[in-house]
């Protein structure tokens, strides 16, 4: 009787980047009914988050914050703008720059306490923080790995 060959390379369950891409994909499947009630898709409201954070931006810094590209977020911010969320507007001080500001309506959603929902939708309950901590800390690691 002969035995089955040893794989040359792990099965794609021992995957720390398949594991990481496939958490993304359930975020967005657990994140849906959360946010579909309100107009949102997962980036805007990201997006929206950055803006609570710090208003008034522009296209550029929200893009580094968000790590997207501006041919990636301009249409996340045209939409938002549609739905009455943001407002998009030339800087006076430099006509090259567009700066992205919240509407009294994308103001008031901040008041909804989505991110509770959210966070509860993760099933980490105490865990969550550390959690979130040890992937920043594999986010910024590769950064770190790919500029060098």
């Amino acid at each position: 009787m002969t035995q089955p060959a040893t794989p040359k390379t792990p099965p794609l369950s021992d995957y720390l980047c398949f594991a990481v891409y496939s958490a993304n994909l359930a975020f967005g499947r657990a994140y849906r009914p959360i946010l579909e009630p309100l107009g949102l898709t997962y980036t805007q409201y990201v997006a929206l988050v950055a803006l609570w954070e710090q208003d008034d931006q522009t296209v550029g810094a929200l893009g580094e914050k968000l790590f997207l590209e501006s041919n990636t977020l301009t249409p996340i911010l045209k939409k938002l703008e549609q739905t009455g969320f943001i407002e998009r507007r030339r800087d006076p001080a430099d006509e090259r720059q567009v700066r992205i500001r919240l509407t009294p309506k994308g103001r008031d959603l901040q008041d909804e306490c989505i991110g509770e929902k959210l966070i509860d939708a993760t099933g980490l309950g105490g865990d969550f923080a550390k959690v979130q901590r040890a992937i920043a800390t594999l986010r910024d690691n590769l950064l770190e790995t790919g500029a060098a």
